[in-house]
């Protein structure tokens, strides 16, 4: 990483890169994903057509941006700009000569300005990059997980989920799987997936953890939470706990 600011590491030289690779039938592909309207005078999220692929190419390029420069990218109206400041929060965390700081700069960033990341894949760009490797490398509490997974923004509490798989990745699970059981009856799709996902790969560490949360909520949880955290089981196990879930629905 620069180790001095350069003047031309910029959110504005970085939009004028990402639009160079702009596509009206990249645009028409993300329908399949996301849901959005084609008018852009409406309030929601705006499509330009760029492939995800292209943004993480340009995010690495721009990796060196400043905190202030990547808030201006999540301030866009437009999807792929604000995945590019996201991605580029993810690549700078990540990389192997990112300081103490920058860290805590990228974590202070992530949180304040969660407003912009308001999508699926925005958060997982760097929800576990950001905020599960900050917390795991500091001495910080991790209750702010527990609070963002209370949060009334669904966005926030896929964070909460998310964020715990670099904690998994480094075989912690006690966190993953608490914040599992707080979110364990969301209402929204997109957090139970998390869900599922996260004690999918905290079994891994933790199988036993896994069976007695199952125990408590097989029979009430949402099936696709409930079949994301089987995935890894054998087939006899799995179709026994969904029995447990197809019961309790009769």
């Amino acid at each position: 990483m620069a180790t001095a600011e350069d003047p031309t590491l910029t959110a504005e030289r970085f939009i004028e890169k990402l639009m160079t690779f702009q596509s009206d039938e990249e645009k028409r592909k993300y329908h399949r994903y996301f849901k959005f309207d084609d008018d852009e005078s409406g309030d929601g999220d705006r499509f330009v057509g760029i492939r995800m692929g292209q943004v993480f190419a340009v995010a690495k390029e721009f990796i060196d941006l400043t905190p202030n420069e990547i808030e201006k990218l999540l301030e866009s109206p437009v999807h792929e700009i604000r995945a590019g400041g996201c991605s580029v929060m993810g690549q700078q965390a990540s990389h192997k000569r990112a300081t103490a700081l920058q860290k805590r700069a990228l974590y202070d960033l992530y949180l304040r300005r969660h407003d912009r990341i308001n999508d699926w894949d925005l958060v997982d760009l760097a929800a576990h990059k950001v905020v599960g490797r900050y917390l795991y490398e500091t001495s910080e509490s991790r209750a702010v997980l527990d609070q963002l997974a209370q949060s009334e923004n669904p966005w926030e509490r896929r964070t909460a989920a998310v964020a715990t798989l670099f904690l998994i990745a480094r075989h912690e699970s006690a966190d993953a799987y608490r914040i599992a059981e707080r979110l364990i009856n969301d209402p929204f799709d997109l957090v139970n997936k998390a869900v599922g996902w996260i004690l999918r790969e905290a079994s891994k560490i933790d199988p036993a953890t896994l069976q007695s949360l199952l125990a408590r909520h097989a029979s009430t949880m949402p099936r696709i939470t409930l079949r994301t955290a089987l995935e890894h089981f054998p087939p006899e196990e799995r179709k026994h706990w969904l029995s447990h879930h197809e019961l309790k629905k009769a």
